[in-house]
């Protein structure tokens, strides 16, 4: 109950517009991912191993978010990448594939 009070304002707010979620299920279905790899990023085996497997992971989650397959945005990136201009580099990224 004291709980209950302390938040009363934001439970009204939501009584009031019928439009607003009561919990945030959603958003912690989609960091559920980012907060079970922390312990696997634990281990990428240095400072400079982690920054890599960072940057991997945003790229992934980008082409995800874009509507993209990973895996297969992935494998086409790295079939390009040995013959791709690299001025041109930025086209290879996620958003551009889209277009």
């Amino acid at each position: 109950i004291d709980y209950s009070l302390k938040h009363w304002e934001a439970y009204s707010r939501y009584a009031d517009s019928g439009h607003l979620p009561l919990d945030n299920n959603p958003v912690e279905n989609c960091i559920r991912p980012v907060a079970i790899g922390k312990k696997n990023w634990l281990f990428a085996g240095s400072e400079r191993g982690g920054r890599h497997a960072a940057v991997i992971y945003s790229l992934l989650l980008t082409a995800r978010l874009n509507g993209l397959d990973p895996a297969a945005w992935l494998k086409d990136t790295l079939e390009k990448l040995p013959s791709w201009p690299h001025r041109q580099l930025d086209e290879l990224l996620p958003l551009h594939a889209l277009a």
